[in-house]
């Protein structure tokens, strides 16, 4: 059992090494900090199921750390939801298959609320419906998820998380995020505390 482990171990950690790097996440960080920091739009952060979880993750973590960032359930856009898009927003679109119905309907949605939109869309297949129609398409590498069906987010999820930490921490530099700044976002609890120390 400990062999097993260690194999599945082994096998996320290698998906994660295997993130292509080839400038897309510059250009994501770029257009980020152009569309908030400079025109101050937002971030929106949509995605269904399993992907939509990391986005609520990746959204939170973006607005604790100096980038405002708003999770948006594509289904509920389509309810009304919509309306919180604004023309200088940046949406990041997050599906491993690139193919989630309820996202290229969003695009399209978006598209025609406000023309101009920007979409940077987080993905698996970099060939894809989705990412033919992104501004900055950020590609995982498409790894193998570890579930023995080859069905279950698993290693997908993981390199997403990874990607979205990565476009985190390189706009906390951009932006010289302080932990002064992180403490005024960051009241209560542990971290808020530590925030707080000297």
């Amino acid at each position: 059992m400990q062999d097993k482990i260690t194999a599945l171990i082994e096998k996320e950690i290698e998906a994660i090494r295997n993130i292509p790097i080839e400038g897309a996440v510059e250009k994501a960080v770029e257009l980020i900090y152009e569309q908030v920091h400079q025109k101050d739009g937002k971030v929106i952060v949509s995605g269904m199921g399993k992907a939509g979880q990391i986005g609520v993750n990746i959204a939170t973590t973006l607005s604790s750390t100096g980038t405002p960032a708003f999770f948006l359930h594509p289904a509920e856009a389509q309810h009304g939801d919509l309306g919180i898009i604004q023309k200088n927003d940046i949406v990041i679109a997050i599906s491993n298959s690139g193919k989630t119905r309820e996202l290229i309907e969003l695009d399209f949605l978006a598209h025609r609320l406000h023309p101009d939109i920007k979409f940077i869309v987080l993905t698996g297949k970099k060939d894809s419906e989705l990412a033919e129609k992104a501004d900055v398409v950020l590609w995982t590498g498409g790894p193998e998820e570890i579930c023995p069906l080859g069905l279950t987010p698993t290693t997908s999820t993981t390199v997403m998380t990874v990607a979205g930490d990565i476009l985190v921490v390189l706009l906390m530099e951009k932006i010289g995020f302080t932990k002064q700044e992180y403490a005024k976002r960051h009241h209560s609890g542990y971290l808020g505390q530590k925030a707080k120390e000297e």
